[in-house]
């Protein structure tokens, strides 16, 4: 019992193995991994912690240092202004480092009134489910779609405008092709692809 360890050895679109060792190695027991999690599944748990950590980062950051104390500045130009990122901008930053180091999935920002015109939907299926969630507060939209010879478990959730600094950001930018965001509105579609 003195060398008791429990290890948590893989997760990923398999599901979850978990390994309780004993003393050594050789008399651990291994639990199997269930047979698989469905992508809408996979989607749903990504999405979540997304969807987390850009609120966490509006509400506690954001909100905290620009609004309230005025420590610093939060800006588009965010590496001129030495300022911080805007949510959507580090939302992006991590989308495209989690690509860098993985397969697995992929997610993005989607709009229908983008300020960035890379962020326009571009697939039947994205444009599909922009509208989808526009007309549906609070729905989830699924679809597959192939794209480049692969099939992909594409879902998208909406985007809400969490806090003023959301709303506020959107309807005073120069670019923005809408300016009467409220906080609650749907400003657009977190976008996830799993292939199949």
């Amino acid at each position: 019992m003195k060398h008791l360890k429990t290890k948590l050895a893989v997760i990923g679109l398999a599901g979850i193995s978990l390994t309780l060792a004993g003393c050594n190695e050789e008399k651990a027991a291994v639990i199997p991994s269930p047979s698989g999690v469905s992508p809408q599944k996979m989607a749903d748990a990504l999405f979540t912690v997304m969807e987390a950590d850009r609120a966490t980062y509006t509400s506690k950051v954001l909100k905290r240092l620009v609004k309230e104390e005025k420590l610093i500045k939060a800006s588009e130009h965010w590496k001129d202004d030495k300022a911080l990122p805007l949510p959507a901008q580090m939302f992006r930053m991590a989308s495209e480092r989690a690509a860098e180091n993985s397969s697995d999935f992929s997610y993005s920002l989607i709009s229908a009134w983008p300020i960035n015109k890379q962020n326009e939907p571009k697939t039947a299926a994205e444009k599909e489910g922009v509208k989808f969630i526009e007309d549906n507060p609070g729905k989830r939209f699924y679809k597959e779609e192939t794209l480049g010879g692969t099939t992909y478990f594409t879902a998208i959730y909406p985007d809400v405008a969490v806090s003023s600094a959301c709303s506020s950001c959107h309807n005073d930018h120069k670019d923005s092709p809408k300016t009467d965001f409220k906080v609650g509105d749907t400003m657009g579609g977190i976008v996830i692809r799993i292939p199949l």
